[in-house]
């Protein structure tokens, strides 16, 4: 926990004013860890995970990398707010790749299956 102390303090806040809006989990014995498949034995600590779990305790997307490659804040708090926008429209929108608060989404449906490309738009991701 004072690792993701200083990391918020030291880093991510200079990333993201007032440091990332979500707690971060210390899980000290790899209890956790070895739940979600990502407690090293030999090394006695987690492989770095991100998982976002909803409100009703489902996890809604994770990511694990090793060590030597950084993760990106910016991407995880993109995902964070498109589920929480999907949840909040009951499944009525979708996100497409690359959407951002603001930007088009898409009705999910029979009708979309096979017509992502129609409605999808290289500056509708990119903008």
């Amino acid at each position: 926990m004072f690792v993701h102390k200083m990391w918020n303090d030291h880093e991510l806040s200079k990333m993201v004013e007032g440091g990332v809006p979500f707690a971060m989990l210390s899980d000290a014995g790899g209890r956790v860890g070895k739940i979600f498949g990502i407690y090293d034995e030999d090394a006695g600590v987690e492989t770095r995970g991100r998982f976002i779990i909803d409100p009703d305790g489902i996890v809604q997307g994770f990511e694990v990398l090793t060590p030597p490659v950084g993760r990106n804040i910016s991407e995880s708090l993109r995902q964070v707010q498109a589920f929480q926008l999907v949840r909040e429209s009951k499944g009525s929108q979708a996100t497409p790749s690359g959407w951002r608060p603001g930007k088009k989404t898409l009705k999910p449906g029979p009708d979309l299956v096979g017509n992502v490309w129609k409605e999808w738009e290289t500056k509708m991701a990119f903008d």
